[in-house]
């Protein structure tokens, strides 16, 4: 019985947690273009429900000066900002950064385009809300690609709480460690296919009713694990791999709206897009491996509790999806 009382109490504080905090893990971005000679042009955007996006400004290099007040519009959720900056001679080895960053739980990207056509894609966190401009040399731009999407990739999968229950409860669903990170692979290639297919302009689905479906599809996954019975087989037990990967289409497309608001580097767009697929990969087998790792360690500690580990777990999964459901629906 101790077991029940923990896990009821550690789901609900989680799932209080994850529906307050869904809408404050987008991250802002920030854009310097230069127009001509000492001309550039500043652009950030950030949540409008977030307190980044209501207090938090860009620290511009120290050789630059802001010309004019800025000009605030909103898009959507979002709020831009543009400036006009001169900069006296070259940016490279000035610092850039967001103030109010510090106190967020989200990341920024910042993307400085020269007129010489070089590009370089860096990132704010947390723990680092300023970064010295490095020099545009193809190595450094290609490697700050890289890094700073597959990092994108597996904060989403980890941040992106619709995605990471979706695949926690396949965890919970499915007997198995190899059977689980086939049926994981199988959504891998599915929400890869739409990722990239809408991300390059092949396909297209309106947001609003895809996030409406992902919630649906984990509410499904809920009641299927509090619904399976030993020896009887449901539908995503028989057919795992078909379930996830339908389902991984759909996500996809969620996983490609959360890029369109991070935004693609154009001259990197491959690479761009292959690490924030390899980097939502990492996290989820992540994911995978410590969900698999508190089963083993409750069926080690007692067997006889595992089934009613799962069921607390299968319906604090469905709560918030749930919750989500009904805001989208509304939305």
């Amino acid at each position: 019985m101790r077991w029940i009382v923990w896990l009821v109490i550690i789901v609900s504080g989680l799932n209080w947690s994850v529906m307050s905090q869904a809408d404050e893990l987008r991250p802002a971005y920030i854009e310097l273009n230069q127009v001509s000679g000492d001309n550039w042009r500043l652009t950030w955007k950030a949540s409008a429900r977030s307190r980044l996006g209501q207090t938090g400004a860009v620290i511009i290099p120290e050789n630059c000066r802001a010309n004019g007040e800025p000009d605030r519009q909103f898009a959507a959720d979002n709020i831009l900002t543009f400036r006009d900056l001169a900069c006296s001679g070259s940016i490279e080895g000035q610092t850039i950064g967001l103030s109010g960053l510090e106190l967020s739980n989200t990341d920024a990207l910042v993307r400085i385009s020269s007129s010489d056509g070089s590009l370089q894609t860096l990132r704010l966190t947390p723990d680092a809300p300023s970064v010295v401009i490095p020099s545009a040399d193809g190595e450094t731009r290609i490697g700050n690609v890289a890094a700073a999407y597959t990092v994108l990739g597996i904060e989403h999968i980890l941040e992106g709480f619709d995605h990471l229950l979706f695949v926690l409860a396949l965890v919970l669903l499915l007997k198995g460690g190899w059977l689980v990170v086939q049926t994981v692979t199988a959504f891998t290639i599915a929400h890869s296919l739409t990722l990239v297919g809408t991300t390059l302009g092949y396909l297209s689905l309106p947001q609003q009713p895809v996030e409406i479906v992902i919630a649906l599809s984990i509410v499904f996954l809920a009641v299927e694990i509090v619904k399976a019975q030993p020896g009887e087989s449901r539908l995503s037990e028989r057919f795992p791999w078909i379930v996830a990967f339908l389902f991984g289409l759909l996500h996809g497309f969620g996983f490609a709206g959360a890029l369109a608001e991070i935004g693609l580097p154009q001259d990197d767009v491959p690479l761009a897009l292959f690490t924030f697929n390899l980097g939502v990969e990492i996290g989820q087998l992540l994911i995978v491996a410590g969900g698999l790792l508190v089963l083993a360690l409750i069926r080690r500690l007692s067997g006889e509790w595992l089934r009613p580990a799962k069921l607390v777990a299968a319906y604090g999964i469905g709560t918030i999806s749930t919750y989500w459901f009904l805001e989208r629906l509304i939305a």
